[in-house]
């Protein structure tokens, strides 16, 4: 099966570049970039389909501008490159849960109920810590 998706038309084999949504609440139809990934009540249309499309009738129909350049940018790429830097820094903020240190209080089937112990504390029942 090819990657590209292809207009949602009948017959119609050419490459999808608009997706077509509805807004039942608002009686309007929404035209804009191919989406990110194909939606059950979304219609992937191809250029020559886009450009016929009408709304029914009472309903409007708003045609989303497209980006010409679909490459992201080096401002794009920084921000993310943050973003993701950011999210693997080990959070060393006082109070966090640590891991790996609970005491099972329940169990229900393959589960188990967990309570976290405070640091430097040892779980009721546990033979002392010695250094």
């Amino acid at each position: 099966m090819s990657p590209a998706r292809i207009c949602s038309r009948t017959a119609c084999k050419a490459s999808a570049v608009f997706t077509l949504t509805y807004v039942y609440r608002d009686s309007t139809a929404v035209l804009g970039p191919l989406a990110a990934y194909a939606e059950p009540h979304c219609y992937d249309l191809c250029a020559e389909h886009s450009e016929r499309l009408t709304a029914p009738m009472g309903w409007e129909l708003v045609r989303l501008p497209v980006e010409t350049g679909s490459e992201p940018s080096a401002d794009d790429l920084e921000a993310l490159a943050d973003a993701v830097r950011e999210a693997a820094r080990p959070s060393g903020a006082p109070g966090a849960e640590p891991v790996g240190q609970g005491t099972e209080i329940g169990r229900r089937g393959h589960l188990r109920v967990l309570r976290s112990e405070p640091a430097g504390s040892q779980p009721a029942g546990a033979p002392p810590v010695q250094d």
